[in-house]
C-alpha cells in the first residue's frame, strides 16, 4: 500500500506505555465486547482481566523505528477511511462521526473494560474508540500467516466497519437480542454482525483502489488475513476440530466472501447480511 509522506489522521491517541487500569465487564455493554473483542482472533474471555489491578506506567513509551511506522502506517489508514466513509455517508444524506484509534501497550482501559493485547485490535462501541496494540502487526504474519501491510490494513478497516455499524443503528440492534435469545441462536446474529463489517471493509479497499493507493498483492493480503481468522481456521489451530455453532466471526472462506464482495460492489448497499439467504 502506498502510505508514506500521506496524510496522517489527527484522531490517533498514544497511550503507550500507560497500561490499563480497573474493570468494566459485565452486564449492557460488557456482554457485547466480550463477544466483538474477544472472538475476533479466538481469544479467551478471561484475558479481558489480565491487566487489572496493574498501575499506570509514567516512564515515557520509547518506540523503536519499526513501531515508529507502524504508528503511522495506523494513522494513514485511518485517515483513509475517514475520508471514504465521510463521502459515503454524505451519499445517503448522513453525518459521518470519525472515531479515535488509541495506541497501547499490555493492557487498556476502554469504556468496554481492561483488555490484554492478547485479545487483538478492537472496537468499543460504548467511546466509539478503535483499539490496536501494534505487536499485532508482528502476531499477524507469525500466528496468522497473513504478512503484509495491506493486512493489517484491513483489520483496521473491518474495526471501523464496526464503527460504521454503531452510527447505522445496527450494533445497538443485535445487542438488544442477547437477552432474547440462545447462545447459539444468537451466534448467528453475530456472525452476520462480523461479515458485514468485512463487507465494509471490502467497500474501503474498493474506494482506496480508485485513490490509487493499492500495490500489485494487496488485495490478495487482505483476502489472506480475512481467511487467517475465520473461526474454522482459528478452532483448528487451536483445538483441532471445529464447533460450527460456536462460531462468532464466520468460516474462512465467508469473511472472504463478504470482504470480497464489498470490494467489488464499492457501495453501502449489498452489505445487509442480516438478509442474505446464504453466507
Amino acid at each position: 500500500m502506498k502510505w508514506r509522506g500521506r496524510r496522517g489522521s489527527a484522531n490517533v491517541e498514544d497511550r503507550r506505555g500507560m497500561g490499563g487500569k480497573g474493570l468494566a465487564v459485565g452486564g449492557g455493554l460488557g456482554g457485547l465486547i466480550i463477544v466483538l473483542i474477544v472472538t475476533l482472533l479466538g481469544g479467551n474471555p478471561g484475558d479481558l482481566i489480565g491487566g487489572m489491578g496493574e498501575s499506570d506506567q509514567q516512564a515515557p513509551y520509547e518506540e523503536t523505528q519499526k513501531e515508529k511506522e507502524d504508528a503511522e502506517f495506523v494513522s494513514v489508514v485511518l485517515a483513509d477511511t475517514e475520508d471514504v466513509w465521510t463521502e459515503i455517508f454524505e451519499e445517503q444524506g448522513l453525518t459521518y462521526k470519525e472515531p479515535k484509534l488509541v495506541l497501547y501497550s499490555g493492557s487498556v482501559q476502554s469504556a468496554c473494560g481492561t483488555a490484554g493485547s492478547s485479545v487483538g485490535p478492537f472496537y468499543c462501541p460504548g467511546d466509539q474508540k478503535l483499539y490496536i496494540d501494534l505487536s499485532f502487526y508482528q502476531e499477524l504474519q507469525d500466528k496468522f500467516d497473513a504478512p503484509g501491510d495491506f493486512a493489517m490494513a484491513y483489520v483496521i478497516a473491518h474495526e471501523v466497519g464496526h464503527h460504521v455499524q454503531t452510527l447505522l443503528g445496527k450494533t445497538e440492534e443485535i445487542h438488544s437480542l442477547r437477552s432474547k435469545l440462545s447462545e447459539t441462536e444468537y451466534n448467528k446474529y453475530q456472525v452476520r454482525f462480523e461479515l458485514q463489517a468485512d463487507y465494509y471493509a471490502g467497500v474501503w479497499a474498493n474506494h482506496a483502489q480508485d485513490m490509487n493507493v493499492l500495490e500489485k498483492g494487496d488485495l490478495e493480503e487482505a483476502l489472506n488475513a480475512a481467511s487467517g481468522v475465520g473461526d474454522d481456521t482459528l478452532q483448528k489451530k487451536s483445538q483441532g476440530y471445529v464447533v460450527p455453532e460456536s462460531f462468532t466471526h464466520g468460516t474462512s472462506e465467508q469473511r472472504k466472501r463478504w470482504f470480497y464482495k464489498g470490494f467489488q460492489n464499492g457501495t453501502i448497499k449489498g452489505g445487509d447480511t442480516f438478509k442474505a439467504k446464504e453466507l
